[in-house]
């Protein structure tokens, strides 16, 4: 038997989100994937107490390793087109295919607490058109474009497409909705307007801001 749930918790003035996987295991451990996430084993009935006090004393661990494994993202994701044969670039692609699939499964699972109605699926896609859609019966597509975006960017189109679960149109009630759950998501989406034909492999990226 496994339960497995999205958590946080603060490390002074930074936080770790975690996926939590609780399973029959006696002991507990943390890992961190090629994508940055931090995977947390631990056994069922282990207090959550516990499961935060590790993980507070492994901060500098995990924010050690995480910074490198932001370091070899940019490293990948800021190198010239130009230096990519067909065949890397194509390796490349299922690698952040592969990322992407983990990074928005994860942040759908995390912001779908907040919406009333569930999804059925998640898709990555290569849309060339959008960012996202939402199908009638509650499917997820997502272009996995999306990981090469700032997380805020990238979190804003997850909370957009959950929303849909609820208002299938761009109503107004539809962006309250959005602004409920994600305020600042109008800075995102002019980000996206004005960097989204960007994002493509070997593309520089930079933090969304109001100014």
């Amino acid at each position: 038997m496994k339960e497995s749930s999205v958590c946080s918790v603060p490390v002074g003035n930074r936080t770790i989100e975690y996926q939590l996987i609780r399973s029959s295991r006696r002991t507990m451990s943390v890992e961190i994937g090629d994508d940055g996430q931090v995977l947390v084993r631990a056994p069922l009935r282990l207090p959550e107490k516990t499961i935060r006090e590790f993980l507070q004393q492994k901060a500098e661990w995990i924010f050690r390793t995480l910074a490198k494994v932001n370091s070899r993202k940019e490293k990948l994701k800021n190198a010239p087109q130009a230096d990519y044969s067909p065949e890397e670039a194509a390796a490349l692609e299922k690698y952040y295919r592969k990322m992407a699939r983990e990074v928005i499964t994860k942040r759908v699972e995390y912001y779908s607490r907040y919406i009333s109605r569930p999804y059925t699926s998640i898709s990555i896609r290569d849309q060339k058109t959008r960012w996202g859609s939402c199908s009638s019966k509650g499917g997820l597509n997502f272009s996995w474009r999306l990981v090469l975006a700032p997380p805020q960017v990238l979190d804003y189109v997850v909370v957009h497409e959950l929303c849909h679960l609820l208002h299938m149109n761009h109503s107004s009630a539809f962006w309250a909705e959005v602004g409920r759950i994600y305020p600042d998501y109008k800075a995102c989406r002019k980000w996206l307007r004005e960097n989204g034909a960007s994002l493509r492999i070997g593309s520089r990226t930079e933090d969304v801001t109001n100014g």
